[in-house]
């Protein structure tokens, strides 16, 4: 059988996925019959959810575009400064609003997240099948570093985070979804996610260390898990680091 080829040219930071270390913009990849673009642009590595634009002979595709072998395709990711919407066959509708899903590996930037008080999910021991069919049922984002996860089909809204360390996967997620003006920071719960409101200490005073209870009059209690929170001596690097995301997302 009679093995052509498509050419691919990755840009910006999907050459990175799918160069292994060595970046590389341009591949060969070889196509018997035809082949969805998202199949072809996968096998290179890179997610689905990471391409923003998919051009086949200069024009508009959508993931299932079926390619052959001549076919010249260029994948372009998210832009930081323009607007594809309109043009753009393979982005996927917004959600209604911000919400993440995590896999179990993010715990600590689930953390985060809650912190600068945003709606993130997380649970330790969800397996794949679980996370992929969640994100769509629960209309979420799926955060993750693997990248098998992300190029299930049921996978619609994700994103494949590039740092090892939380500070900088919440970063990555503020600037890519644009959520500078929407955070809210010591909201929520960094337990369980919840929203936080405003007690009277008279209301919890008897889940409070004697020295909490002389030290701090003001509190809030989380509404689902009722866990307690007040302005602790964490307070000033807490409020530190989301200060530093502010700054750095802008």
């Amino acid at each position: 059988m009679d093995v052509g080829h498509v050419a691919v040219r990755l840009y910006g930071d999907l050459a990175d996925l799918a160069g292994a270390g060595r970046p590389e913009p341009h591949h060969e990849v070889p196509v018997v019959s035809p082949r969805s673009v998202k199949d072809v642009i996968e096998s290179l590595g890179v997610p689905h959810t990471e391409v923003d634009l998919i051009l086949v002979g200069g024009v508009s595709v959508a993931f299932e575009y079926r390619v052959v072998a001549g076919d010249r395709v260029s994948a372009y990711p998210p832009f930081a400064s323009l607007d594809v919407a309109t043009v753009s066959l393979v982005r996927p509708p917004p959600l209604p609003e911000p919400r993440f899903l995590l896999d179990v590996h993010l715990g600590a930037l689930a953390n985060r997240l809650r912190l600068l008080g945003l709606d993130a999910e997380y649970r330790n021991d969800a397996d794949d099948a679980e996370l992929a069919a969640a994100a769509g049922t629960d209309q979420r984002v799926l955060l993750t570093r693997d990248r098998g996860l992300l190029m299930r089909a049921s996978v619609v809204h994700g994103q494949l985070l590039r740092s090892h360390d939380p500070d900088q996967q919440a970063l990555e997620v503020v600037r890519r979804f644009e959520l500078f003006d929407v955070l809210t920071p010591f909201s929520r719960c960094l337990r369980c996610g919840g929203l936080l409101a405003a007690v009277a200490k008279a209301e919890v005073i008897d889940q409070l260390e004697a020295g909490t209870a002389r030290t701090y009059e003001t509190f809030a209690r989380c509404g689902h898990c009722a866990q307690v929170y007040w302005s602790g001596a964490h307070h000033d690097r807490l409020a530190a680091f989301v200060e530093q995301i502010r700054a750095a997302a802008r």
